[in-house]
């Protein structure tokens, strides 16, 4: 089996963690290859095995068999962009704060590694947003796992952003920003601007305007199998698009459109762990002292 590992900086108590991960591995003879800015990070930090190899952004991935993302949730939506229309099954191991995404607790990292080789494990698919734009900013890797989103400029005044769904005249969102979300992206930046939960197998988006201008105006919910494009206007001449963590300024004028890619994201999820009992114990969901079901355990 061959793993590649994907990872940010963590704390101190989780060193002897991520040791007895890399020994596991190696006791069941799996070649392991690190991301190389993570690898110089672990280098005087743990014993790292010999003969480990690495990678960059761009390297092929094609005989990877799984992909471990190795901290927040941030740490796996930038993995997505490095796997891309390979699919091949990530494994979230969360040494961030929320882990939403990367389910995976340090303490339970021997049990996702046993999971995994006895085949003890879902593959759940999430849907993935795709951007077109001209010109092309995000140079290539134009998909994102949670949302996309436009939005002013710092200092400047709010914008008005035209909405169009399959070529039919929308609305003018006049606000701080508009966000395009996923099922995924449902539970980020969307929940915070009033958008619903959507369970992660719903083929729809949520289009969310951030602090509208409006107050008639709600998060709305359209198939994903429709093109939602879009003209920009504001008394600035720049803006910024965001997909998932990237954003970039861009030029009043821009012509942008975004649907659902054509490809998926793998997500390992372990035999006791899915998107309900998560929603419970990361969000609270339904956390209420009269009913006893609804206490976390």
């Amino acid at each position: 089996m061959k793993i590649a590992i994907l990872g940010k900086p963590f704390d101190e108590p989780t060193l002897p963690f991520l040791q007895a991960l890399l020994d596991d591995l190696v006791a069941r003879n799996a070649e392991i290859i690190i991301v190389e800015a993570f690898r110089t990070y672990l280098d005087n930090r743990l014993v790292l095995p010999e003969g480990i190899g690495t990678f960059r952004r761009g390297d092929s991935l094609r005989d990877v068999n799984f992909v471990f993302s190795i901290g927040g949730d941030g740490t796996l939506l930038d993995t997505v962009t490095y796997v891309g229309a390979l699919q091949i099954p990530i494994l979230g191991i969360n040494t961030g704060r929320l882990g939403f995404l990367a389910t995976i607790t340090v303490e339970r990292i021997a049990q996702a590694i046993d999971a995994l080789f006895k085949g003890h494990f879902v593959l759940e698919e999430r849907s993935l947003i795709r951007v077109e734009t001209d010109p092309e900013v995000f140079d290539g890797i134009n998909f994102g796992l949670n949302e996309f989103s436009i939005l002013k400029r710092d200092t400047s005044s709010m914008i008005v952003v035209h909405t169009y769904i399959d070529g039919e005249y929308l609305n003018s969102y006049w606000a701080d920003g508009l966000i395009v979300a996923t099922p995924t992206g449902s539970t980020g930046y969307s929940l915070s601007c009033g958008g619903p939960v959507m369970l992660p197998q719903t083929n729809n988006f949520i289009i969310a305007p951030v602090c509208p201008h409006n107050l008639n105006v709600r998060p709305l919910i359209v198939s994903d199998r429709s093109v939602i494009s879009f003209e920009i206007e504001g008394r600035s001449n720049n803006f910024l698009l965001s997909l998932d963590s990237r954003s970039v300024a861009v030029d009043a004028g821009i012509q942008i459109a975004v649907r659902r890619e054509n490809f998926a994201v793998r997500l390992v999820k372990l035999n006791h762990v899915n998107f309900l009992t998560t929603l419970r114990n990361k969000l609270n969901w339904g956390l209420d002292k009269r009913n006893p079901a609804g206490i976390l355990l």
